[in-house]
């Protein structure tokens, strides 16, 4: 059997790739018209300038000044409306000392993240129930299989910063303590389905902000 060309291979990968793109040259969001399943509409053509194309939002680094010690800014689609239709976005995340990112899962999309200062311990946990984790050093990467509940912790003295890219442009995110300790799910059905004592648990929503 013939080798496939690899022109040809790298072509069919281009033209499976299913975004507006594919059959124009960019589609940025247009907030004033309704949003579909498929993404949001597309800006006139002659109202798209060479701003529309530039964001500047991850320069500055985000206030860690709270709970967890840490802040992720975000370019998705709301924040950077050229992306519309690219199936990627970016996130930047900045974490003091004992910051941390708690258990959380993004259910549709894959998220590498970039390491570019301090050291963070990041890792995910397989379907099979098996955590994969290290300590990532500057200029490491490690990458978190879709829907698959993932953290991240800066367990050193210094503050780290690093950057997320995720194959959608708009990735969702549930923290797995909000959902759990952050809203008004009953202390009571917490307890028969996580097994932890109501104490811990009415502490715990004391400190995220739930009740009952």
């Amino acid at each position: 059997m013939r080798m496939i060309s690899p022109i040809i291979f790298t072509v069919s990968l281009l033209l499976s790739s299913s975004c507006h793109a594919a059959v124009q040259d960019f589609c940025v969001a247009d907030f004033t018209a309704p949003e579909s399943p498929t993404g949001h509409a597309c800006k006139k053509p002659e109202t798209v300038t060479v701003n529309d194309f530039v964001y500047s939002g991850l320069g500055v680094a985000g206030n860690t000044s709270n709970l967890l010690k840490a802040a992720v800014t975000p370019a998705f689609v709301t924040e950077f409306p050229a992306l519309n239709g690219l199936g990627i976005s970016l996130a930047r995340l900045d974490m003091a000392p004992g910051g941390v990112a708690p258990v959380h899962t993004h259910p549709g999309a894959t998220e590498v993240v970039h390491v570019v200062s301090g050291k963070i311990t990041a890792g995910f946990i397989s379907g099979a129930n098996k955590v994969y984790y290290k300590t990532l050093n500057k200029g490491d990467l490690i990458i978190f299989p879709q829907g698959l509940l993932h953290f991240l912790e800066n367990a050193e003295t210094t503050p780290a910063e690093a950057y997320f890219s995720f194959n959608s442009v708009s990735p969702g995110s549930q923290l797995v303590d909000f959902a759990l300790f952050g809203n008004d799910f009953p202390t009571e059905l917490v307890a028969a389905t996580t097994f932890l004592d109501t104490a811990q648990i009415k502490k715990l929503k004391g400190a995220l902000g739930g009740s009952g």
